[in-house]
């Protein structure tokens, strides 16, 4: 059976990308931030996942104001680099896992959430750069991938307590799959940061700090969030971190951390990461 084995949690934070395309890890500026992931690579090395349902969202490459999914889920085969502006990132093609994607969308449908089916369409840093943190450069990427869209550009963003749930429905999606396979989940964005306006550049690291912490020891009070708190805590783009709560809450109510990294900044952002194994 198919089993759902840890969940990470990251920043995709463009600028990331661009420095490791560019060759600038080593830079004094984006060293430490490297640095957090370094325990990582080599976890995911021994672990070997099969596939990784990746939660991230869309920044107007392969939807816009004409198509606005809350939650959309690509069941193809695979999924090119997006070109941004400045032209795709040289990673290699995503390949998807149709057979299991296919099976979490009838399963989460007919658990009455509205999911998208998306079979094809690029993909931008929000998924792209994930992988790069977790992987490196490798000619492909070790793993099918199952890129899951969520909506937190557009208002109105859903919340994080139907985040948890359809990371519950995922899970169960996933155990009733009949294929042996090691299953990851990993949820990006955020953390704190905003792009645009007065309170641009903006970081809260008290706000974060506890984030992590109750991602860990108390989902529950993340999961009665209002969509303001978000707002005026961590910004207009904190509302990225709901995707985390998807991953959290298919990794069932008990969790252990095994790695944690926390850097200001990256970029203009609060970069976080977490990853958890299901107890």
């Amino acid at each position: 059976m198919a089993r759902i084995t840890s969940g990470v949690a990251t920043s995709h934070v463009p600028a990331i990308g661009a420095a490791v395309d560019l060759g600038k890890t080593a830079d004094p500026y984006w060293a430490p931030l490297f640095a957090g992931y370094d325990w990582t690579k080599e976890w995911i090395k021994a672990e070997k996942p099969d596939v990784v349902i990746l939660v991230f969202n869309d920044h107007a490459s392969a939807f816009d104001m004409n198509l606005i999914p809350t939650f959309a889920i690509a069941c193809g085969e695979n999924y090119k680099s997006a070109d941004e502006g400045w032209g795709p990132r040289p990673v290699p093609d995503v390949k998807g896992h149709p057979d299991l994607a296919w099976h979490i969308a009838q399963s989460c449908i007919l658990e009455e959430f509205d999911m998208t089916i998306v079979n094809q369409m690029d993909v931008d840093h929000g998924l792209t750069v994930p992988l790069t943190l977790m992987f490196g450069q490798p000619e492909n990427w070790p793993c099918k991938v199952i890129p899951l869209a969520v909506n937190v550009v557009t208002y109105p963003a859903p919340t994080g307590n139907r985040c948890y749930a359809l990371g519950e429905a995922i899970a169960r999606a996933v155990d009733s799959f009949e294929e042996d396979l090691n299953v990851q989940i990993w949820g990006t964005g955020g953390m704190s940061h905003q792009l645009q306006g007065p309170r641009a550049g903006l970081i809260n690291q008290d706000f974060d700090i506890a984030y992590l912490d109750d991602l860990v020891q108390d989902p529950e009070r993340l999961r009665k969030m209002d969509h303001i708190e978000y707002l005026r805590e961590a910004g207009s783009e904190g509302i990225e971190l709901v995707m985390w709560l998807i991953m959290r809450g298919a990794l069932g109510e008990n969790v252990k951390e095994l790695h944690r990294h926390y850097h200001v900044p990256g970029s203009n952002t609060a970069v976080g990461h977490l990853v958890l194994r299901p107890e």
